[in-house]
């Protein structure tokens, strides 16, 4: 599928009708799942997980590390049978494709490690940044040589990291170079304190010690970072994965721009993921929110209007090309800030969703860190995803209200939700009968 033309709805969409949907486990709490239970000494059997393009790479690295892996994709479970901080494979050749957080968590994994491993990733991946969590690495006594441009992929870890000393890290281009410390700190045989220098993505931070202390180890929180008392070990078990909330923000954002009320199975107030935030940013717009037995039920702003706010998504910033595309709708300006590292991810986030509103005439200001957006009806436009799943999906919405939306390159979408064009079809069609 080269593209996909998205069908304007708003017109003919039952009002009355409530979306029922499901979406699949969690991207973040998957992978973090995967690598812990790498590091346990027994066999986990994680449930409801996510497979898409990131976690496969994911298992396949750890396969090729002699980790013993299984996944059963029909029922959505992964068993891995832990290695105990003991990689079996010493000498290894590892891509990652685009899967940042396979990246980031396995360079980490690897550096303590004892070994010698080469690590490469995709050219989308080779762009991303990487220096600073090399940096706190290399610190830390790791060897690790650059090939092409120092700071990116692909790179040869050939002397090992310790924590003999607090480490510090910059988690100001990514809160997955933090993560990945603290996932790994187990390998150390002493104490470890983490300084850290920034506080972008605290809440997937959150998600990390919370799931650490699920699987029996403390990761307590100082002044200035991080402890972790040596002598801890993750525990095997059986661990049930969330549903994704960023996957389900997709869907939720049809309640006020298409006017309807939708509900998510298995998506609660408990979750520990940051992207329920936006969840509280649709709230504010004029949305109301409801628990029920299947899930929260979301339902439009009263008279299908809604004002724009200004919202500091620092803590669901995967979700601001989400928001760009119910701005676009509202009575009012909307303001995006707290997202300067949105530059850095599978694309310049920032500059893609200001170039494709450009595009349909939408106006938009550039801010130091974020941008604003003047609502207006969007003009007909192919709009170009920059092999980035989020601006795909996040982009789709605005072709239900509005004529002439081509997505370009739709398939990227099987970075992490591989069937979402499939569920959108089904939606239209439920939302018109």
């Amino acid at each position: 599928m080269q593209s996909y033309a998205v069908k304007n709805i708003y017109k003919s969409t039952n009002k009355n009708k409530t979306l029922n949907l499901r979406v699949p486990g969690s991207k973040s709490i998957t992978n973090r799942a995967m690598l812990i239970a790498a590091l346990t000494n027994g066999e986990c059997v994680l449930k409801g997980a996510l497979f898409s393009d990131d976690s496969r790479y994911f298992l396949k690295c750890l396969s090729s590390l002699g980790i013993k892996t299984e996944a059963d994709e029909i029922g959505s479970v992964i068993k891995i049978t832990g290695c105990g901080g003991n990689i079996a494979v010493k000498n290894a050749k590892i891509y990652v494709g685009s899967a940042g957080t396979a990246a980031r968590f396995l360079t980490a994994f690897l550096a303590l490690s004892e070994g010698c491993f080469y690590l490469d990733a995709s050219q989308q991946m080779r762009k991303r940044p990487m220096a600073a969590l090399i940096k706190t690495l290399r610190e830390m006594g790791a060897e690790i040589i650059c090939e092409n441009e120092e700071g990116f992929f692909p790179f040869k870890i050939t002397k090992n990291a310790v924590f003999d000393k607090p480490a510090s890290v910059d988690i100001s281009d990514s809160s997955q170079f933090l993560s990945a410390l603290l996932i790994s700190s187990v390998l150390s045989d002493k104490d470890v304190s983490i300084d850290v220098v920034g506080s972008h993505g605290m809440s997937y931070i959150n998600i990390t010690s919370k799931m650490m202390s699920q699987f029996g180890v403390i990761a307590e929180k100082t002044d200035s970072g991080f402890f972790i008392k040596a002598g801890q070990a993750y525990k095997a078990q059986e661990y049930i994965i969330e549903a994704d909330v960023s996957a389900a923000c997709y869907f939720y954002a049809m309640s006020p721009i298409l006017g309807i009320s939708v509900v998510v199975e298995n998506i609660f107030f408990s979750s520990m993921q940051g992207d329920m935030e936006f969840l509280k940013i649709l709230e504010k717009m004029g949305c109301s929110l409801k628990q029920t037995e299947k899930g929260i039920l979301i339902n439009p702003p009263k008279g299908s209007h809604y004002n724009g706010i200004t919202a500091d998504m620092s803590s669901c910033s995967d979700q601001a090309i989400t928001l760009a595309a119910v701005a676009v709708f509202a009575d009012t300006p909307t303001v995006i800030t707290g997202i300067g590292h949105i530059r850095y991810q599978e694309s310049d986030r920032l500059a893609a969703i200001e170039k494709e509103l450009s595009k349909m005439g939408i106006k938009c200001d550039k801010l130091k860190d974020g941008i604003k957006i003047y609502p207006s009806k969007p003009k007909p436009c192919t709009v170009e995803t920059y092999d980035d799943h989020r601006m795909a999906m996040g982009f789709s919405l605005i072709g239900l209200r509005a004529d002439g939306i081509v997505i370009s390159n739709p398939l990227c979408c099987r970075k992490t939700f591989e069937n979402y064009f499939d569920i959108l079809d089904n939606v239209i069609n439920e939302c018109l009968s």
